[in-house]
């Protein structure tokens, strides 16, 4: 199978950005269970903007040939494509996006403290969030090679402290979502599908329920785990 593409209308909502520059064509190309994908979608879909989802067919190794690795050499979903502009990275693409079209500064704060406390979340995600949840799904979804257990262990560890902090505060940063929420949404909401429940952290779900309830929020298609 070759990449299929379609073209995503994402309502604006009556908003107006006066950073953004109407781009010719935003182009994502994504893996539809893949959760860094969905991030970026999500934050496509949250700040309205139009894009063109192109499916990229990692189980035939669709990622790995000349042409996809030309976009990124690390044969990688998600790319994001505006313009001349080429970029890879599930976070390195939120921070573009918050950057380039949200005027208001919601999502990526201006302030260096907020900005500080964003940037922790984003660490985290790159890190204890995909070597927990992320990895734990990885092995029931994609029969990955790797310590489940171990996984499902680190998952917990970080639930734990993710739902104290969130027992203080609506959204990781303070009273309204940021870059934070969005790259620890997916694989917090899917964790299930990887053996690792939600039911001890009722302070993590009411986070993902006003999530949920954002203007613009478009879910990632739920998969069973193959345990």
């Amino acid at each position: 199978m070759t990449c299929q593409s379609r073209l995503l209308f994402l309502p604006n909502r009556g908003r107006t950005f006066t950073r953004m520059t109407e781009p010719s064509v935003l182009r994502l190309h994504r893996f539809p269970l893949s959760g860094h994908s969905h991030r970026a979608e999500l934050m496509l879909s949250l700040l309205g903007l139009r894009a063109e989802l192109v499916n990229v067919d990692l189980p035939k190794g669709e990622h790995k040939q000349p042409p996809f690795l030309a976009k990124n050499s690390f044969g990688q979903v998600p790319v994001l494509e505006d313009g001349e502009l080429t970029l890879s990275d599930s976070n390195a693409i939120l921070i573009y996006l918050a950057e380039r079209y949200d005027s208001a500064d919601r999502y990526w704060p201006r302030a260096a403290e907020r900005r500080a406390q964003v940037q922790r979340w984003l660490s985290v995600a790159a890190g204890q969030l995909a070597a927990g949840p992320g990895a734990a799904r990885l092995v029931r979804v994609f029969n990955a090679p790797l310590d489940h257990a171990l996984a499902v262990r680190k998952a917990h560890d970080l639930f734990g402290l993710l739902d104290k902090e969130l027992s203080a505060r609506p959204f990781l940063v303070g009273e309204t979502p940021t870059l934070a929420d969005v790259a620890l949404y997916t694989y917090t909401a899917h964790a299930p599908e990887g053996d690792v429940s939600l039911e001890p952290y009722p302070a993590i779900r009411r986070w993902l329920s006003r999530i949920e309830a954002l203007p613009g929020f478009v879910p990632m298609v739920r998969t069973a785990a193959k345990s």
